[in-house]
């Protein structure tokens, strides 16, 4: 009879059903989209619309438009037609999304609220990891715990709690909000006076006047008016521990880590931005720390850790968590550096598939963040990288080069006034920033990472 179920499941998981979801219009996802659409998988994404460039996979992949107005019910409409056995969130609100969904379930009665609960557990993991991943005092709690080096943090609540700040933790701090992300919800700190004004930035709701006029200057006003109505953000203070930066991506199943990827970053946008250019790196102390939080946490699917290697003595801390897909985890590195076949393979019960690199450089240039950036880059470090441009879907690639533009026209109006007279770079524009430490790592293969 067991023999029996299982063979029922496995014939059940013939073709997976994977939905893929995204509010940010991210490069990640159409990366992720092909990877299972050529294992064999039936994808869906359920993403904001127009302008994602997962549209350019429209012949091959299901799309469903998210609404920022009405998230939840863009989420259960989408799970409900497509009947996917896995959602994959890449991006942070999505992630929320699920978690609320899980929560209005649980409250509801029905086999439907049931069978929905279980999808997201069986994609995210245990329930009882959703408060503390998108927290991030509890996560780094809970990594202290399990031994993981972390920065000395503190709580920030109400603005009472900067006076403790300096009393435990030594100028400058890094403030940062939950519900953030690419270093919007960061500031660095250099003064209790600074740490106020971080906090009031951070946490101040617009008032109805500045909520209208965001809107008149975006395009994704459903968007702006989700993040708006959102309660007040949780705040953390962490010590600034100088050194470069470096992360990992992660795939699990029920708190096992099934693959690794760990880079250190060699450019980002930004210095607490999102990298562009990274280098592969052995990690034997973020990959541990990837294990025992997944385990700890009995997590499922894709995250991701962000760490500071310190300058001074090259520890390793943790200093965040991203509970979803992030740019390394569709990249093809090899057998152990293989996110997707790992996940694949677990879940079509089979043995993992023997799969190549899809390149010998162990410098990663993400397309199309480190090629729209490239004048900042010496020719040294582009020439050394992989630059991973998806040539063989070149509706992709143009969507990509030529991404959406979020400003209305009457947004982009004015900051090209702004740029004339003021003379000053667009808002938009990002100088990156080169860790020369990283940039000192030799470039070998992949493979030699191994030996």
């Amino acid at each position: 009879m067991q023999e029996r179920l299982r063979n029922l499941r496995r014939d059940s998981l013939a073709d997976p059903c994977i939905l893929l979801t995204d509010t940010n219009r991210w490069p990640v996802v159409p990366r992720l989209a092909m990877r299972f659409e050529k294992l064999g998988a039936k994808v869906a994404v359920l993403c904001a619309t127009p302008g994602h460039p997962v549209e350019s996979l429209r012949e091959r992949v299901q799309i469903f438009s998210y609404s920022g107005f009405q998230p939840l019910s863009s989420l259960r409409m989408a799970v409900e037609t497509f009947r996917p056995d896995i959602i994959i969130p890449a991006c942070d609100r999505s992630v929320q999304h699920l978690h609320e969904l899980h929560g209005a379930c649980q409250a509801e009665d029905g086999r439907a609220a049931l069978s929905m609960s279980l999808l997201i557990e069986r994609s995210l993991g245990s329930p009882q990891s959703f408060s503390i991943v998108s927290n991030r005092y509890a996560l780094l709690q809970t990594a202290l715990e399990e031994g993981i080096r972390v920065p000395k943090l503190l709580a920030i609540n109400e603005v009472s709690d900067l006076e403790h700040l300096s009393a435990e933790i030594p100028a400058p701090w890094v403030i940062k909000t939950d519900g953030t992300w690419g270093g919007r919800g960061v500031r660095v700190a250099y003064s209790l006076a600074e740490a106020g004004q971080c906090l009031r930035e951070l946490t101040s709701r617009p008032d109805a006047l500045q909520l209208m006029k965001r809107m008149s200057l975006n395009r994704d006003r459903d968007w702006v008016y989700l993040d708006w109505s959102r309660p007040r953000p949780a705040v953390v203070a962490q010590a600034f521990i100088p050194g470069r930066p470096a992360n990992c991506a992660a795939v699990c199943r029920d708190g096992e880590v099934l693959a690794v990827i760990a880079v250190e970053v060699i450019q980002s946008q930004g210095p607490t931005g999102p990298a562009t250019i990274v280098q592969v790196v052995p990690g034997g102390e973020m990959m541990q720390a990837a294990e025992r939080i997944a385990r700890r946490l009995r997590l499922s699917g894709f995250f991701g850790l962000d760490f500071v290697i310190e300058e001074r003595t090259g520890a390793t801390y943790l200093i965040e968590m991203n509970p979803r897909c992030t740019p390394p985890c569709p990249l093809p590195l090899g057998e152990s550096r293989d996110l997707v076949a790992a996940f694949w393979s677990h879940l079509k019960e089979q043995p993992m598939p023997h799969t190549v690199s899809v390149t010998d450089k162990s410098r990663i240039a993400y397309f199309p963040q480190a090629s729209l950036r490239a004048p900042d880059a010496p020719d040294t470090i582009l020439s050394s990288s992989f630059v991973d441009i998806p040539a063989e879907e070149p509706n992709l690639v143009h969507q990509l080069r030529n991404p959406w533009v979020g400003r209305s026209l009457l947004g982009r109006f004015l900051d090209w006034i702004r740029q004339r007279l003021v003379r000053e770079e667009s808002t938009c524009t990002t100088r990156t920033v080169l860790f020369e430490r990283a940039m000192e790592i030799q470039p070998t293969t992949v493979a030699d990472l191994d030996v």
